[in-house]
Formats: structure tokens, C-alpha cells, sequence
């Protein structure tokens, strides 16, 4: 794989930089972001967001983009493509993906999760650690899926939406765009675009 970049610096960048060093034959440039990162990860800071450009210029083709929030994160991934970069999937060693699923430019799936039959995983979405999305089910352009959370089949979770840690999701269960699932929460309902809800079961929050 021809030279990539981590666009971010914090606890997520961390997480996917671990995650590539597992995966093995991915050169890494080094880290992008608005300031160097906190912890050492072994790469160069090589600027911000205004650097991209020159960046590409120097021969760096492809970028994974390593930042938590989901906005921001669909943002940034259509600020790299405008100026030329790849966004590969990263898919952990220790994940399992179905021969039927299809994954996204972009998509992270880490450590433990589990994508299953027929399911669609949208570009620049994190799949964290441990969580289970299983059959025929749609994941939107730059959702999250939390670490834990367990989705059932034929669930749908719209652009942007972050389910979160340690949450289930009945069969059949249609989440909207820019919606926020609460740690914990019991999906029993369809919850309409950006929605707050948690609870057991989930209801809407103020």
C-alpha cells in the first residue's frame, strides 16, 4: 500500500495506529491534526489541516481518518478526497466481517466486532471494538457504532448517528440521521433523525 497518513491526533488516532501496526503492510507518513498528539505513537506530526495539500503533492496518497466525532469526521474525509487521497478500510485481524457484507471507503471495524450477512457499512463509519452488527442491517455515511453495542437484524442507523457504548438494538429498528443512542440504551423503538434517547427502554431524553 502506497504511503498514508493518520488525519488526528487523540485517543482514536492512537486506537486505529495500534490497529494498522496489527494489520502489518501499511506505511505510515505520520499524523495530522491541530496539534501534535499527547501520547508518543512512534510518528512524525507532519502539520494541520492546511498542510494536506502539500502533503499530497509530496507523494502521500492515502489517509485514514482517525477523529471520534462523527460530523467532523465526514467533513474531514470529504476535505482528503477533494484533494486526492484514498481513504482505505481498516478492518482489524481479530474482527469478522461477512463475505456478503460491503464496507465503505474509509470504514473501521476493530478489534472483536462483527459485521454479518448481507450487512452495509457506510463510508468513514467506526465499527468500534466488540460491537455486533448483524444481518442485512444499513449503517450510514460516518456513524459509530460504540464499543459492546448489539445490533440485531435489519436494523438501520442513518448518517452521522452515534449508537452508543454498550447498547442493543432490536430486530427491524429504524435510528435517523444525527441521532445519539445513550450508553446502555434498549432500542425497542424507531427513533426519528436527531433524536436523543437512552434509557431501558430507550426513550427520548431533554
Amino acid at each position: 500500500m502506497p504511503p498514508c497518513l493518520i488525519m488526528g491526533t487523540g485517543g482514536h488516532a492512537a486506537v486505529l495506529v495500534e490497529a494498522l501496526r496489527t494489520v502489518g503492510g501499511v506505511a505510515l507518513a505520520g499524523m495530522v491534526g491541530p496539534a501534535p498528539p499527547g501520547r508518543d505513537l512512534g510518528l512524525r506530526y507532519l502539520g494541520d489541516e492546511a498542510d494536506l495539500d502539500r502533503l499530497r503533492a509530496e507523494g502521500i496518497t492515502g489517509a485514514f481518518v482517525a477523529v471520534g466525532d462523527n460530523a467532523a469526521r465526514q467533513r474531514l474525509g470529504d476535505r482528503l478526497t477533494a484533494a486526492g487521497f484514498a481513504l482505505p478500510v481498516l478492518v482489524h485481524p481479530a474482527a469478522y466481517v461477512a463475505a456478503s457484507a460491503s464496507l465503505g471507503e474509509g470504514a473501521v471495524v476493530l478489534i472483536r466486532a462483527v459485521v454479518g450477512t448481507a450487512s452495509r457499512v457506510g463510508r468513514l463509519c467506526i465499527i468500534n471494538s466488540g460491537a455486533v452488527v448483524d444481518h442485512d442491517n444499513a449503517i450510514g455515511e460516518a456513524a459509530h457504532i460504540a464499543p459492546g453495542c448489539a445490533l440485531a437484524g435489519d436494523v438501520t442507523v442513518g448518517a452521522r448517528t452515534l449508537v452508543g457504548v454498550g447498547s442493543a438494538v432490536r430486530p427491524g429498528i429504524s435510528i435517523g440521521r444525527d441521532a445519539i443512542v445513550g450508553a446502555g440504551a434498549a432500542v425497542v423503538r424507531d427513533v426519528p433523525d436527531g433524536a436523543r434517547v437512552g434509557g431501558v427502554p430507550a426513550r427520548a431524553l431533554r
